[in-house]
């Protein structure tokens, strides 16, 4: 599909966006993934729902990274043309390729010399296609047109990568439409991507407006996030032993209501802190059983081995403390700001549940925020830390204001908080109620 006409995603720094526009584009994405859902359950007869939505301003080697994880997997690319150019990319997991060509032609494998396969995967994703894009040409009321589709496969990122001709490079930041489709019964799920052309950038957001964010600085502020996230995970090996790395990143846009859909629907802890000052906001983070008992493993000599103590629940909850203080003080750093946080609020739920105070506190105040995800995850061992980091809105205009870019990689963001004297105290966890006064 190579076009040496096309041009690549890639934002202009200098470009300022609003959270009206956003929010456009983001109802628009919500709306082709639903049309397109529609169209799968009509074609199959399998009961479909629309999953997590995303708008995402991600580097490229970031996406990469994202692509590479997912094992042999299966794609579809398009390419848009019209009012609105760009490249289309449908993602399939290996299994859930099997099972949905197998609803169209059953005992057909996906693998291997068949053409027939191949031809049935191509023909319903061309319809899921021009659903997301019927969806998108009725909110902005424009004409697009899609070209023949590719087929791709492989274990790796380079294939979808290589077929994508907008796709930006390793260290170039582009706007990425992200979508997911996935059964009632959970078999079968599959990742949309859109990837606007340069061209189609820069008519998403060529005015500027007077509640304009500067791109320059809200990536700015998305490096002052990992910057704080790569000491967080220093500071985690120095009281653990337990040698940590930070992954996945990204700043995305997304409706509140979104964030508990991603979360797994299993046992899990969070210890969730709400921060005032420049910015205010919420911060998160969120253990797997697994995770939770390594970590109090690996500081306590005595854990349960079954489960977790109040001394296992108050050192999970001091652990935070300290990640929490790295990446605060961090900011406070290099913004010149203070920046005050309540003290832990443990919950121990099920799925969403434990990050249902952070949604409903926000959403008193706005529909829309852009979250910097975070992993943070143990090198040899089968376990991570998912952090959401959730600015409210105005905080986040006030924190870009007083900015400087070039402060970013100057200012020391080493926490200030001691964690060589950590000591766990049942006193620190607070009232379920304390996070959301």
């Amino acid at each position: 599909m190579t076009d040496p006409t096309y041009d690549h995603g890639t934002l202009d720094m200098d470009v300022e966006i609003d959270i009206e526009t956003l929010g456009t584009f983001y109802e628009m994405a919500r709306e082709g993934a639903g049309v397109s859902a529609d169209r799968l359950t009509r074609m199959t007869g399998i009961a479909t729902r629309v999953g997590v939505t995303r708008l995402n301003f991600m580097r490229g080697r970031d996406l990469r990274a994202t692509l590479a994880e997912g094992g042999q997997q299966a794609g579809i690319v398009v390419g848009l043309t019209g009012g609105f150019e760009g490249d289309s990319l449908l993602v399939y997991d290996a299994e859930s390729a099997q099972l949905l060509v197998n609803e169209l032609l059953e005992g057909v494998p996906v693998e291997g010399v068949d053409d027939i396969a191949e031809s049935a995967l191509l023909e319903v994703s061309q319809v899921m296609t021009s659903g997301f894009v019927d969806g998108w040409a009725e909110v902005l009321d424009i004409p697009i047109d899609l070209q023949t589709p590719e087929y791709v496969s492989g274990s790796t990122a380079e294939p979808f990568v290589d077929a994508v001709r907008t796709v930006p490079r390793d260290d170039e930041l582009a706007l990425l439409f992200q979508n997911r489709i996935e059964t009632l019964d959970d078999d079968i799920a599959f990742d949309h991507y859109f990837f606007p052309s340069g061209t189609a950038t820069e008519q998403l957001f060529g005015e500027r407006t007077a509640d304009g964010l500067p791109l320059r600085k809200l990536i700015g502020f998305n490096h002052m996030a990992e910057r704080g996230a790569d000491e967080v995970a220093q500071n985690l090996t120095t009281m653990t032993g337990i040698e940590m790395d930070v992954r996945i990143r990204r700043v995305n846009f997304r409706s509140l209501d979104t964030i508990p859909e991603e979360v797994p629907n299993e046992r899990l802890i969070s210890v969730a802190f709400k921060f005032d000052g420049t910015p205010s906001g919420y911060l998160v983070f969120v253990y797997d059983a697994a995770a939770a008992r390594r970590l109090v493993e690996a500081t306590l000599p005595d854990a349960d081995p079954d489960g977790i103590s109040d001394m296992g629940r108050d050192a999970i909850s001091e652990f935070s403390n300290v990640m929490a203080s790295g990446f605060l003080d961090g900011w406070a750093n290099v913004l010149g700001t203070t920046i005050d946080h309540t003290t832990p609020h443990y919950v121990e739920d099920l799925g969403a549940a434990v990050v249902d105070p952070l949604v409903t506190s926000l959403s008193r105040e706005q529909e829309f925020a852009f979250v910097y995800d975070t992993r943070i995850e143990a090198v040899a061992d089968a376990f991570d830390v998912s952090v959401y980091v959730v600015p409210t809105e105005r905080s986040l205009y006030e924190a870009l204001e007083s900015l400087d870019p070039g402060r970013v990689f100057e200012a020391p963001t080493t926490a200030t908080y001691d964690y060589h004297d950590v000591d766990p105290d049942p006193e620190a966890v607070t009232d379920p109620e304390e996070v959301d006064r």
